[in-house]
């Protein structure tokens, strides 16, 4: 399809019912009622698979490097002989399925035979096999979830995690035709005869059914097992179309990164693109050095309807946009609308996206946000309507009640809808502290209006609550805001920060380098020196004091002036949930780690690589 032919994008029209509450904050919602939807998730599949039998649904790159592609007809085919490999294992919400895989068609076939037999899947981040030097995370999800069966498409990968698994009792299948330990080929499984079975157990799958189970990384250090049942999931997607109704005209084609084992990919676009009967390529590539080049080569094959990222995959993504002629005309061919979500977007980035568009296709295509978390499955808001800058997340979906409640000087947002989940897999206590006595989910994020006097410009993300702070002098630091505007500041060489400075008497920040950003600056293009040499340069540091400086003659008060910064090259660990496995970090336990740092930063003689601002 040539970009001339494009149905335009139509967003539902902005709209917004706002009702005031004793405590001084509000509770928001669509006039817009939510329309009905699908009971399941499989049954979503077997609609598709009626519609548009012969649609490629999923695509993948074989060892050969060419497209493997799934249409719809053959996943709903496969799918029922999985179901039916599960029936005959006797697998249930007691005997669940558990992937530790990356994205792919095999991920895929077994989550979706989970859905047509009633089975929940348990994705599991590859990060805590693959990354991690402990496995206390994969160990501690394992034998909560006791699965009966374990998907482990390479073996070879996954190995030394497994090692360290009870897998006495349970059944491993892979696609791997030769293991060093005994397993099922996934072959087998797709072999299957469906039997009336199957028919059977799918006619018993109701909304309340659990579908997957998705192992949050919160801020405590252990990830908690979210419950998503097919309702919350299918009433989601119905929310999505009410307000993209674009989709219609063109099923989403995508080109998607982002893991199954997160709501983001898993949910929001796995689903989207079975509600609306669209196309997903599966990319490989990732936003880090290395593998962003996969990426870059995936898009210069394929050009997507509908662009999604987090904000590090636009920061590595936007200098190949700019600089290859050739990609950017295959990546803005088809493009509809850009969406990033996971973290807060510099408003460099969202800058350099509309100039790539403006000098591509001679008009900026829309962006645009959402918001939510694993537990709303994941949208609560939409900004469904024209924006100009990032940070905007939208007014409330069709069905959702957003509660804004006064909180240390915020409004902290809590969600109720059909979209929220049940609770927590086997934990009780955090299930009954996730929810207020009106029954809204405390999500624990804040936010504000974009314009108090028309509710209907959106709500503007505000932060987490837990990682505000307050100075010495009683002064609320707002974190969230604070680094998107010091990140915007200093832009493009610092990758991410930590906002320091609680019960001091000013704001220092602990910054993680944009280490080929910084090469640039320091005439070192061909990487000779070590990072750790390259962050005490004194022409890089002196280049983002100045930034700094400038940053602060904007600023009115002491809540939001930089005081002082110091660069870090150490990583931060996933092992110690400073990380997200799509980026987000975690500012609070990441602190706490970094405690000794925090003090040379704030130290009354402050060490020499700190510099004063």
């Amino acid at each position: 399809m040539d970009q001339n032919e494009l149905a335009p994008v139509t967003f539902a029209p902005a709209a917004v019912t706002v009702k005031t509450t004793s405590d001084g904050g509000y509770i928001l919602s669509s006039p817009l009622p939510l329309g009905t939807y699908e009971s399941s998730l499989g049954q979503m599949l077997r609609q598709r698979a009626g519609e548009c039998p012969e649609r490629i649904f999923l695509a993948e790159r074989a060892p050969s490097g060419q497209w493997r592609a799934l249409t719809y007809r053959d996943a709903a085919r496969q799918a029922d002989a999985i179901a039916q490999a599960y029936i005959d294992r006797h697998l249930s919400v007691n005997r669940p399925v558990m992937i530790l895989s990356g994205n792919s068609i095999g991920h895929a076939l077994v989550m979706l035979g989970g859905f047509m037999a009633g089975v929940p899947v348990v994705p599991v981040s590859a990060a805590y096999s693959l990354q991690s030097q402990d496995f206390v995370k994969l160990k501690t999800i394992f034998n909560e979830v006791r699965p009966a069966l374990l998907y482990v498409e390479r073996i070879d990968l996954f190995e030394k995690a497994l090692s360290v698994l009870d897998l006495s009792d349970v059944e491993i299948v892979t696609a791997n035709r030769e293991t060093p330990r005994p397993t099922t080929p996934l072959a087998a499984l797709l072999a299957t005869v469906p039997s009336q079975q199957v028919e059977e157990n799918f006619a018993r799958v109701e909304p309340s059914t659990i579908a997957k189970i998705l192992f949050s990384s919160g801020s405590t250090g252990i990830p908690k097992g979210v419950l998503n049942n097919h309702g919350m999931l299918c009433a989601n997607q119905q929310m999505m179309s009410q307000v993209w109704p674009f989709m219609e005209n063109t099923p989403p084609v995508l080109v998607d990164w982002l893991p199954w084992n997160h709501t983001f990919g898993g949910n929001h676009n796995f689903n989207l693109v079975l509600k609306q009967g669209g196309t997903l390529y599966i990319d490989g590539g990732k936003p880090v050095p290395g593998l962003i080049e996969q990426t870059v080569k995936n898009l210069a094959d394929i050009s997507p309807t509908i662009y999604f990222n987090v904000p590090a995959g636009f920061a590595m993504l936007l200098p190949f946009l700019e600089n290859d002629a050739a990609l950017r005309r295959n990546f803005f061919k088809r493009l509809q609308l850009v969406f990033y979500a996971a973290a807060a977007l510099p408003q460099d980035l969202w800058q350099r996206l509309e100039a790539v568009s403006l000098l591509e296709t001679g008009r900026k295509v829309p962006m645009t946000s959402s918001w939510g978390s694993t537990e709303t499955a994941p949208a609560v808001t939409s900004a469904h309507f024209p924006i100009d800058r990032a940070g905007v997340i939208g007014l409330p979906l069709p069905g959702v009640f957003l509660k804004m409640v006064p909180n240390c000087g915020k409004f902290e947002l809590r969600v109720k809808g059909p979209n929220v989940t049940t609770g927590y897999l086997k934990r009780p206590d955090l299930t009954a502290a996730a929810f207020d006595q009106e029954g809204y989910y405390r999500m624990g994020d804040a936010g504000a209006f974009a314009d108090p006097a028309d509710p209907v410009k959106g709500i503007i993300f505000n932060g987490r609550v837990a990682e505000d702070f307050k100075l010495n002098t009683g002064t609320w630091v707002h974190v969230g805001l604070l680094r998107v505007n010091v990140l915007a500041a200093a832009a493009p060489l610092l990758q991410d920060l930590l906002v320091t400075g609680h019960d001091r008497d000013c704001i220092g920040i602990l910054a993680w380098p944009n280490i080929q950003e910084c090469r640039k600056i320091c005439g070192d293009c061909e990487g000779m020196q070590p990072a750790e040499e390259l962050v005490r340069k004194a022409d890089l540091t002196e280049f983002i004091r100045l930034a700094l400086i400038n940053f602060n003659t904007r600023q009115e008060g002491s809540s939001t002036r930089i005081s002082r910064f110091m660069l870090m090259t150490a990583p931060p660990s996933i092992d110690a949930n400073e990380i997200t496995d799509k980026g987000y970090i975690n500012q609070r336990v990441a602190l706490e780690m970094r405690k000794e740092l925090v003090e040379r930063l704030h130290g009354q003689y402050p060490a020499p690589e700190v510099i004063i601002v």
